[in-house]
C-alpha cells in the first residue's frame, strides 16, 4: 500500500490552480488540508484549515509547516523565485515535509526559454535538498482569457495576443488541480516523475474558432506586436528580468520559431484516466464569460 501524508499544505491557495486543488482535497477524510496564505481571511470561503504563509517573510515559512507531510509549491513568476522558493524549501526540510508537488512551468529538460528554466533550477534544488517529489510542468493556462495578471485580453468578441499565428500547447487549471491531488494524494505512486501538461494544440484563430463555435457570434483573434507586450508589462511594473523573456518567448512564437514541441497528451489520461480538457469543451463550459 502507497504511504500518503495525513496533512497536506497548498501554497497560492486562492489562485486559480490552488483553489480547485483545495477543493478536489477537501472533503477526503484520509487527509487534512492547510491552505497557506497571506491572508486568511480572503481564504474564509476556501472550507479548510488556513496558516498564515508569505514567500516574501520568511519568518512564516517555518510555522506555516508544522505538522505537514506533503506540500502543494507553487513557484512564483519573478526572478524573486529563487530566493522565495530556496528558503521554502529550506523551512520545508527543517518542518520535516517528506513530499514535495511542485507547480513550475512547461519546457524539456533542454528547454532554451528563459523562464521555463529558470523553474528547473526551482525543480533541481528540491532534489537535491533530499526531498520525494513530484514535478508538474503545465503548458499555456486556457484560464488565462478570462483573465491574466489583473487584465482580460478579451473583448467584445476579440482575442489579443502576441504570438502570431502560431499553434500552441493548452491545459485547463482544474485539470492541472486533478493532477496535482493525484499526485499528493498517492506520493509513492508518482515519486520522482515529471509531468508534462497538456491536452490541446490550437493557434489563437483556432481558439477564436471554438469560442464562436460554442456562443454562436463571431469571435475573433486580433495578433499584437511582441513589443506591445513588454511595454504594458513595465509599464505596469512587472518584473522587468522576467517580462523580457517572456517577450522573447512571444517574438519567436510571432516570427514562426516555435522555442519547443508541446506537451504529449498521454501524460493527462496516464495520471487521471481520462483525456485532458479540450478548446471546444472548454470553450462551451465557460461560454457565459466569452459571451457578448
Amino acid at each position: 500500500m502507497s504511504h500518503t501524508g495525513s496533512r497536506i499544505l497548498v501554497t497560492g491557495a486562492t489562485g486559480k490552480v490552488g483553489s480547485a486543488l483545495v477543493s478536489l482535497l477537501r472533503d477526503n477524510p484520509a487527509h487534512d488540508v492547510v491552505a497557506g496564505v497571506r491572508s486568511p481571511e480572503k481564504a474564509a470561503t476556501l472550507g479548510v484549515t488556513t496558516a498564515h504563509l508569505d514567500f516574501d517573510k520568511v519568518e512564516t515559512l517555518l510555522p506555516a509547516m508544522d505538522g505537514i507531510d506533503t506540500v502543494f509549491m507553487m513557484t512564483g513568476y519573478t526572478v524573486d523565485m529563487f530566493r522565495q522558493s530556496k528558503a521554502f524549501v529550506n523551512a520545508a526540510k527543517a518542518a520535516g515535509v517528506r513530499h514535495i508537488v511542485h507547480l513550475g512551468a512547461c519546457g524539456t529538460n533542454d528547454t532554451q526559454v528563459a523562464h521555463w528554466g529558470w523553474q528547473q533550477f526551482v525543480e533541481r534544488y528540491i532534489e537535491w535538498a533530499g526531498f520525494s517529489f513530484t514535478h508538474l510542468r503545465p503548458d499555456i493556462f486556457m484560464q488565462n482569457l478570462l483573465g491574466y495578471g489583473g487584465a482580460r485580453p478579451v473583448d467584445k468578441g476579440v482575442v489579443r495576443h502576441y504570438v502570431g499565428g502560431a499553434r500552441i500547447s493548452w491545459v485547463d487549471t482544474d485539470d492541472v488541480a486533478a493532477v496535482a491531488a493525484a499526485c499528493l494524494t498517492d506520493t509513492q505512486k508518482h515519486s520522482g516523475q515529471i509531468y508534462r501538461l497538456a491536452s490541446d494544440v490550437k493557434s489563437y484563430y483556432e481558439v477564436a474558432r471554438d469560442i464562436a463555435d460554442a456562443i454562436g457570434k463571431p469571435f475573433v483573434y486580433e495578433p499584437r506586436p511582441a513589443a506591445e507586450f513588454l511595454d504594458k508589462a513595465l509599464a505596469a511594473g512587472a518584473d522587468h528580468a522576467y517580462m523580457h523573456s517572456a517577450y522573447e518567448n512571444y517574438a519567436r512564437y510571432s516570427e514562426g520559431s516555435e522555442p519547443e514541441d508541446g506537451a504529449p497528451f498521454a501524460v493527462m489520461e496516464s495520471v487521471l484516466g481520462r483525456p485532458g480538457t479540450t478548446w471546444p469543451m472548454f470553450a462551451h463550459k465557460h461560454r457565459a464569460r466569452f459571451d457578448y
